[in-house]
C-alpha cells in the first residue's frame, strides 16, 4: 500500500519559489533539487511538496497547466498552532510578495485562519483550530 503521499506544483522560477516559502518557514530537501525542481517540506511528518519548472511539470502530466490568475482547482491547507502563528505567517507572506486574500478572522466560529496566493498563484490556507 502507499507509503507517501507529495503533490507536484508547477511554478514560473523553483528558485524564486524556494526562496519565497523559506521566508515563511518552509524546510527544503537540497537532495530532491535539481534546476527544473525543488523540494519542499510540510509538516512534522513531512510531506514533500515538489515545485516543478512548469514547463518540465508539463510534460510530465502530458496536459495544459490551468492559468492561476483566473482559476484555482484546490487549496492546500495547513495547521498552526496558535493564532499569533496564523498572524505571524500572515505578515510573512506579505513580506515575501506573497497575495495575502484573506487576513486574518474567525472562521465559522470554530477556526481562525488567513489564506493567501504564492508568486504563482497557488492558493494556500492557514488554520488555527
Amino acid at each position: 500500500m502507499t507509503k507517501e503521499l507529495w503533490l507536484n506544483l508547477p511554478v514560473k522560477d523553483p528558485r524564486k519559489s524556494k526562496e519565497f516559502f523559506s521566508k515563511i518557514g518552509f524546510a527544503f530537501r537540497e537532495d530532491r533539487e535539481n534546476p527544473n525542481m525543488v523540494a519542499m517540506m510540510v509538516g512534522k511528518k513531512p510531506v514533500p511538496v515538489m515545485l516543478f519548472e512548469e514547463n518540465q511539470l508539463k510534460a510530465i502530466m502530458q496536459s495544459e497547466l490551468p492559468d492561476t490568475s483566473k482559476t484555482s482547482q484546490m487549496i492546500i491547507s495547513f495547521d498552526a498552532e496558535t493564532r499569533e502563528e496564523v498572524d505571524r505567517i500572515a505578515e510573512l507572506v506579505k513580506a515575501a510578495g506573497g497575495n495575502l486574500f484573506a487576513p486574518p478572522a474567525e472562521i465559522q466560529g470554530i477556526y481562525y485562519g488567513c489564506a493567501f496566493a504564492d508568486l504563482d498563484g497557488h492558493r494556500w490556507n492557514v488554520l488555527y483550530m
